[in-house]
């Protein structure tokens, strides 16, 4: 009976303790809430010129969505917290708490932290961006994602490299762009006319879609040989037909000099026998 009668009256108790709070802080309260609705007017409205500004920007859709995100939230909280404040709630424990789950969550995360910061460098100062051909610390292929927290590259062989972005930033960078240039070689006999064998080449790289026509394509003589001329050919391609237009080159090039009768010699050692007396 007494544990009923108690239960009874606390119930009413805390109903009270409730109703007389929002009598007392009415005017905060609704404060509170006209406070968080302008927060998020302002934080749809910044957040949608940030947008527009990242859009002229040319940054990726996926990385633009995720800035303007945060950007948002962080607006909001900090609205949020002001309207805590404004209801009477102490905020500075709030801060002070907060702070304190910050330090301990940067410690606890030191290495997505580097790869976000990295990755936030990369987007902002663009050292390269998706479709170029870069290498760096060794590893190299076609930027095809940037990430916050890493960059993917493609290698000729379709085959996937992630690389935290923590180890680009700093690092020694080698972008080639959206061009790459071969450095092709072929060897042709001392006799051969090398103004024909200069225009075959020519015609060669002229009838192949994939060669571009700027920049021209580089052409010399690399070396005399001990049998041979070779002769140096550097055209441009984009870096999606690098691997295609070396092969087909040189097959267009094998069946031009064949069909001139251009010879293509190999290396050729001559061994003189003496006879020697027993």
């Amino acid at each position: 009976m007494t544990n009923q009668s108690a239960s009874g009256l606390k119930s009413p108790d805390v109903a009270e303790k409730i109703i007389l709070y929002f009598v007392e802080h009415g005017i905060q309260i609704l404060t509170a809430i006209v406070l968080m609705g302008i927060g998020v007017f302002i934080a749809r409205w910044i957040g949608n010129i940030v947008e527009r500004w990242l859009r002229k920007k040319a940054f990726d859709e996926p990385v633009s969505t995720l800035i303007v995100r945060v950007i948002k939230l962080l607006i909001i909280a900090f609205i949020g917290i002001m309207a805590l404040g404004q209801m009477g709630i102490q905020i500075t424990p709030l801060i002070a708490g907060i702070g304190v789950i910050g330090v301990g969550a940067s410690l606890a995360m030191q290495g997505l932290l580097g790869n976000l910061v990295a990755g936030l460098t990369i987007i902002f100062t663009k050292p390269f961006t998706v479709g170029e051909y870069i290498e760096v610390l060794g590893v190299y292929g076609q930027v095809t994602d940037i990430a916050l927290f890493s960059t993917t590259l493609l290698h000729a062989d379709n085959s996937r490299v992630i690389v935290p972005n923590r180890k680009i930033v700093g690092e020694i960078l080698h972008n080639y762009g959206k061009i790459r240039q071969l450095d092709m070689s072929v060897g042709i006999a001392y006799g051969t006319d090398l103004t024909l064998a200069r225009s075959l080449i020519d015609n060669v790289l002229q009838r192949n879609p994939r060669i571009l026509k700027e920049p021209v394509p580089g052409f010399g003589i690399a070396s005399l040989g001990d049998s041979f001329i070779t002769l140096s050919i550097q055209p441009w391609v984009s870096v999606d037909d690098f691997v295609v237009a070396q092969t087909e080159v040189y097959q267009s090039l094998l069946e031009s000099f064949q069909e001139k009768n251009i010879e293509i010699p190999g290396h050729r050692q001559t061994v003189q026998l003496i006879n020697q007396s027993s």
